[in-house]
């Protein structure tokens, strides 16, 4: 079954942690200096936030998938949006290791659609030379197709 994930910069951790832990009546699942995420069952999101000096506010959306089946699924669809698709493979983002591919939606804000193979102790990982135009944690691409997330792997 899919998740919907939200990516939230914010100024304030902290405050941020305590705001969302009342809201979801839950801790997140995982926390680290810069960063906090909650994988919630009801309502069923893939719900984080950064503070990592960008601007505030929703960062990028995205579409994590279980599965390989789903992952490819998913990535057909990207294809149908007749929109340029950046395809990341296997990547270290956000403290975790995925496959995803990045798409921007008619008014640029990026979706990711992502298989999370495991965590990682990093936020971003050591081959990021710069953000992508549209993607996390990857290095630039010869023809930028979509829209950076701001503060994702900076």
């Amino acid at each position: 079954m899919k998740r919907l994930h939200v990516n939230v910069a914010v100024e304030n951790l902290d405050e941020s942690i305590r705001f969302y832990s009342a809201l979801f009546a839950a801790e997140p699942t995982v926390r680290k200096p810069d960063y906090a995420k909650w994988m919630l069952e009801d309502p069923r999101v893939n719900f984080a936030i950064a503070a990592r000096g960008t601007k505030v506010g929703i960062d990028h959306l995205g579409i994590q998938v279980e599965d390989k089946a789903e992952l490819h699924e998913v990535y057909a669809r990207l294809k149908q949006a007749d929109a340029p698709v950046l395809e990341q493979g296997r990547v270290t983002c956000c403290y975790a290791e995925s496959e995803k591919s990045w798409i921007s939606d008619p008014q640029g804000i990026a979706w990711e659609t992502f298989l999370t193979h495991g965590e990682s102790t990093v936020y971003g990982g050591a081959a990021v030379v710069e953000k992508a135009e549209g993607a996390c944690c990857a290095t630039r691409p010869a023809k930028p197709a979509v829209k950076a997330p701001a503060s994702c792997c900076a």
